[in-house]
């Protein structure tokens, strides 16, 4: 029988700006055994990577005060600290110049909102985050 801390599958950063998407995706999450922490905006998700160092970011793009773009960048060029933590765009921008954009800023994996069911979503970031674990083993 597993233990808790063996379902546990890690801390999630999701920052979404939605607050009924947040909620929505953080139950998932919550289900699929992540402990989530949650950001209404980049600026707030820059604040709080003082504080936690998440094992993986599921990042909106379209956000006020800072854009996931620019976390993005920032936590890749920036934060020496963070770089190798997964971070998956889940966005309503369907455009391959911001799915090349974002690529290249270092997301692991793009998923766009109205194509992805939420156990979609929730899927392949476990995917992610079990890969990850793997690698840090």
């Amino acid at each position: 029988m597993e233990t808790q801390e063996t379902l546990s599958k890690g801390v999630l950063l999701l920052v979404e700006d939605d607050e009924l998407l947040s909620r929505a995706y953080r139950d998932g999450f919550e289900k699929a055994g992540f402990t989530v922490i949650a950001a209404a905006d980049g600026a707030e998700a820059e604040n709080m990577l003082q504080d936690v160092q998440p094992d993986i970011i599921v990042l909106d793009l379209v956000m006020p005060l800072k854009n996931g773009f620019e976390v993005l960048e920032d936590i890749r060029r920036k934060k020496e600290n963070y770089q190798h933590i997964p971070i998956v765009v889940l966005s309503v921008l369907a455009e391959q110049r911001d799915v090349d954009r974002a690529h290249a800023l270092g997301a692991i994996d793009y998923l766009i909102k109205s194509q992805f069911s939420m156990q979609e979503v929730i899927d392949r970031v476990l995917e992610h985050a079990r890969a990850a674990r793997k690698e840090r083993a």
